[in-house]
């Protein structure tokens, strides 16, 4: 998801009853007279209500609440009129009741409970956008795309997302039974998977290799531009003190469904000197901004790979799209989720809101993302890599006997030690699009130090001709 939250409460709010009054009156409301010019008045120059429709809902309002099987309250029944509205909007618009609303507030801090996954509807199913890292979802073997048809033998046909959703957390330690239809299995199949508090890591780092880090951001949250600025700088600090450079970065967006707008412009700010990074379009004022990246890279313009997949959505669409059109960085793996639309979360009372798509966004060049996705520079696809056994391996002139040493009096190297160095061979059976990417840094890194060599030579070269010619 990409949010935009708004702190501030209407400054009117009317209790969700005042919609049946608002019907009533609007039924009871003459057309307006025309003057006697034959112009409509100006006081009801606004768009005329659908009495017609308005008269269809309160009609159908009067039979659910005169012969369904069970009575319902009418409050309850306003609430589903409410949600029905929103819910056939888009996948990503919906009413947000106190709980709904308290689990997306504490969701964009970083801690929730429940399986730890992102999802979605399609076909009135739950479909897994992205497993959240080193959650009980993703331990389980929940997979990006995977579709939920049922929950501890229910189906979740009929269901609403936020219905389904709930029926999905419980308590801490408690199992629950999810069926899954995968694209590539024969049939649908069952996962037990075990309740817990979900407290979501925004960002980690580590070192592939002395001078290439690695930069993981699972999701976006309020804090994850000043975390990424902060594993920046400990990654440079980790190699100065062994007296190296940093020489290049994966920053991996992988399966990362999205999060907090502003989060996803500050972490692509710090990859940028200047320049546009996202805008949007939509039919309200609020909805039309624009977000630029500040002066100064806080990468120090570092070599960048960013690997993307199928789970990679929104606010990661945005800071792939940003760098990928600002030349910045290669995008590497496969084509994003493809969700280029903004929710606005509106309070509507002191324990309830809607979350409702109000824009569109769009990378620095104009590119919607919507239905479309980022198509990475180099195709990567996940694969499982079996390394061949190299018999002409198991021996190397240093393991013959009477062998010559090394004619620059260098390091010998035999078997024993070229199996004990797998470094990067256990990268590469392991994630091999992480492995992708690092070769790639390091052919970067190789070119650009042979260009600098080569203009050195030249500079050189030219300041010894000028003395020459003094």
């Amino acid at each position: 998801m990409l949010y935009q939250l708004l702190p501030t409460k209407l400054s009117s709010r009317l209790p969700v009853a005042v919609l049946a009054l608002a019907c009533s009156v609007a039924l009871a409301l003459p057309v307006a007279a025309e003057n006697p010019d034959g112009t409509t008045p100006t006081s009801v120059q606004a768009p005329q209500l659908p009495l017609e429709d308005l008269r269809t809902f309160t009609k159908v309002f009067q039979h659910i609440r005169k012969a369904y099987v069970s009575e319902v309250d009418d409050t309850t029944l306003l609430k589903y009129a409410i949600k029905g509205m929103l819910s056939e909007l888009d996948p990503h618009s919906a009413y947000l009741d106190a709980s709904d609303f308290e689990d997306l507030q504490v969701n964009t801090s970083g801690e929730f409970g429940g399986l730890g996954i992102e999802v979605g509807m399609e076909d009135g199913y739950v479909k897994v956008i992205s497993p959240i890292d080193d959650t009980p979802a993703t331990k389980a073997g929940v997979e990006p795309g995977d579709l939920i048809i049922k929950l501890d033998g229910e189906t979740v046909k009929g269901l609403s997302l936020n219905e389904a959703v709930n029926k999905m957390r419980g308590i801490k330690g408690s199992d629950l039974k999810v069926t899954i239809v995968r694209e590539g299995a024969d049939k649908p199949f069952d996962l037990t998977i075990t309740r817990d508090t979900i407290s979501v890591r925004s960002v980690r780092t580590r070192m592939l290799e002395d001078g290439y880090g690695y930069l993981r951001i699972a999701q976006f949250q309020v804090n994850t531009g000043k975390d990424v600025a902060k594993e920046l700088n400990k990654l440079t600090a980790e190699q100065a003190d062994k007296g190296q450079p940093l020489k290049g970065l994966v920053l991996d967006l992988r399966n990362n469904p999205g999060g907090v707008l502003q989060a996803s412009v500050e972490v692509a700010d710090a990859f940028l000197d200047d320049g546009l990074i996202v805008y949007t379009e939509g039919r309200i004022e609020n909805a039309e901004l624009n977000y630029s990246a500040s002066s100064g890279d806080d990468s120090g313009n570092l070599p960048l790979v960013v690997l993307i997949n199928g789970g990679s959505a929104s606010a990661s669409e945005i800071v792939a799209g940003a760098l990928q059109d600002h030349q910045r960085g290669i995008i590497m793996g496969t084509r994003s989720f493809g969700k280029g639309s903004v929710q606005t979360v509106i309070p509507i009372s002191d324990d309830s809101a809607i979350k409702m798509t109000t824009a569109l966004y769009f990378t620095p060049n104009g590119r919607s993302i919507q239905a479309q996705g980022i198509e990475p520079d180099v195709i990567v696809e996940r694969a499982k890599i079996t390394k061949l056994k190299n018999s002409a391996q198991r021996m190397t002139e240093a393991d013959l006997k009477g062998h010559l040493g090394n004619g620059n009096g260098g390091k010998e190297s035999n078997a024993d030690d070229r199996e004990k160095d797998k470094t990067t061979e256990d990268l590469q059976t392991r994630d091999n699009q992480v492995y992708e990417a690092l070769t790639l840094l390091k052919g970067l890194y190789i070119f650009s130090s042979y260009n600098a060599k080569t203009a050195l030579a030249a500079k050189v070269s030219a300041d010894e001709s000028l003395e020459d010619s003094q």
